[in-house]
């Protein structure tokens, strides 16, 4: 069935306190989006993030963001007062997020709140509803405040390694600060599902999205050793990445931990199974990032400095999907199949039945010929006219070769193209596509140049600050995108 839907991390929307979160402006948001007629909210994930402040590195895959959680609705809970709210505000002014501002202050507003918490049935429902990523998530977070921040490959030996003995003194020691995290999950928790709901009852699912892999520095590593490619010391003997290739002569160094695979088949992939249940409960559909790592993987020896060095490995491919399907029915999952595509990946993107990804800006490039040209598209993908790693149509428009710009519109049948309008040709271009479903940036419909990028791989500082002006999302654009998704039924 033909859909659409909009590309909105939750951290971008509008509010009071220096990030978006879950707060009035988000039911806002989704009131425009139905209103617009748009069947999708897509998302970033919404784990809580470290340094760097990428969310596709974070703490914890099970875990959620507390920025997200809105200080209004703990007020209405009894547990914050007005003025604490305004006092730990965090809002510039300038429409950006300050992280630094934010680590230094949302915290101390979420342990006010927490003094006064008083557990309740469904708070001891959740606990132990989530017990087996909670316990770990929470002890990890209270032994990494107690340490500034270390990263827990640089603890000492006993807690970095698990002892038992270490691990009971800990929690023994750290009760009280394990109660706050487990609170703030929970909080998260209740508001999240509260957002998700009303986005249901508008007749918006949520696309969530999820890396891969996990940050070295998280509590799933940290608890789970056997999952990874780890040695005795419990260090990586091998890291993530990609290969040297055009864009980059000594390729990408992510440095995420690799899975043993053979340690997950061992155990019919249950940690798999555990974190896409869990995905399920937050989101309606799941955007895998990084698909082609399920086929094959670039495996760079840990210590090396860049990725040049690293070789390709087998992937769990079907077996993993298959296991997975078996314990959960079928999976409302999208791949992201985007780069280099082998004929195996092509085939395990078949064998899933999942649908792949076409991004229109990759589409242009007059060298060579490109099956991400709508003319190519089959109905089982999703179209988007650029990603959160992609700066916004109008910028890339700017940014291209004269011959590139010179096929978009031939292509488009258009002999210019209006810088403040061109957006919405291309925008109009993945309407029209036959692909099942259409996903675009808010940034895109709002005809932003780079400023309103959010991402730019491979580079540290300026990533993941962008956000909304309040009144950006109006009603005239509502009906606009409206009368669009009208136009080519997917309404």
């Amino acid at each position: 069935m033909r859909s659409s839907g909009i590309l909105m991390p939750i951290f971008s929307l509008p509010s009071k306190y220096g990030i978006g979160c879950f707060s009035k402006e988000s039911y806002e948001f989704v009131d425009k989006l139905k209103k617009a007629g748009q069947k999708k909210w897509q998302i970033l994930p919404l784990g809580p993030t470290g340094y760097g402040d990428s969310p596709y590195q974070s703490f914890s895959t099970f875990a959620g963001n507390p920025y997200f959680i809105d200080p209004e609705t703990l007020a209405k809970e009894g547990l914050l007062t007005e003025k604490e709210c305004k006092e730990y505000s965090c809002d510039n002014g300038d429409n950006k997020i300050d992280y630094e501002k934010l680590y230094l202050n949302r915290f101390k507003l979420l342990k006010a709140a927490f003094t006064r918490f008083k557990p309740t049935k469904e708070y001891f429902s959740f606990e132990k509803e989530n017990e087996f990523w909670l316990e770990d998530y929470s002890l990890f977070m209270a032994i990494k405040d107690s340490k500034s921040g270390k990263s827990w490959t640089e603890w000492e030996s006993e807690l970095k390694n698990r002892n038992s003995k270490a691990l009971l003194d800990a929690k023994e020691r750290f009760r009280q600060e394990m109660d706050f995290y487990k609170f703030q999950q929970y909080e998260f928790r209740y508001q999240w599902d509260k957002l998700h709901k009303y986005a249901n009852e508008c007749g918006v699912e949520i696309v969530g999205d999820i890396p891969i892999y996990v940050a070295l520095d998280s509590s799933d590593a940290w608890a789970n050793p056997k999952l990874f490619q780890f040695d005795e010391n419990n260090l990586p003997t091998k890291v993530a990445g990609c290969p040297p290739d055009a864009f980059s002569a000594t390729g990408q160094l992510w440095g995420n931990p690799l899975f043993d695979w053979e340690y997950h088949k061992s155990t019919d992939y249950h940690w798999w199974i555990d974190r896409i249940k869990n995905c399920l409960k937050l989101y309606d559909i799941v955007r895998i990032d990084h698909f082609r790592g399920f086929d094959e993987y670039y495996a760079i020896p840990y210590g090396d400095k860049t990725a040049e060095f690293g070789k390709w490995m087998k992937g769990p491919g079907m077996d993993l999907f298959n296991a997975i399907k078996k314990q959960l029915g079928e999976l409302n999952i999208i791949a992201e199949d985007l780069g280099f595509l082998t004929d195996s990946v092509i085939k395990l993107l078949s064998d899933s039945g999942f649908p792949g990804m076409k991004v229109l800006q990759f589409a242009f490039d007059s060298r060579e010929p490109s099956n991400y040209l709508p003319h190519t598209y089959t109905n089982n993908c999703v179209v988007y006219t650029g990603t959160h790693d992609n700066t916004t149509t109008r910028a890339w428009y700017s940014e291209i070769s004269k011959d590139s710009r010179d096929y978009a519109k031939k292509y488009i049948h258009k002999h210019e193209l209006d810088e403040d309008t061109l957006a919405w040709d291309f925008i109009s271009m993945a309407m029209s596509s036959v692909a099942n479903l259409c996903i675009i940036p808010l940034q895109d419909y709002l005809c932003l140049g780079a400023e309103g990028r959010i991402n730019q791989p491979s580079t540290l500082g300026g990533n993941w600050v962008w956000r909304m002006d309040k009144d950006a999302f109006s009603d005239d654009l509502a009906m606009r995108i409206k009368e669009l998704t009208t136009l080519y039924g997917r309404d």
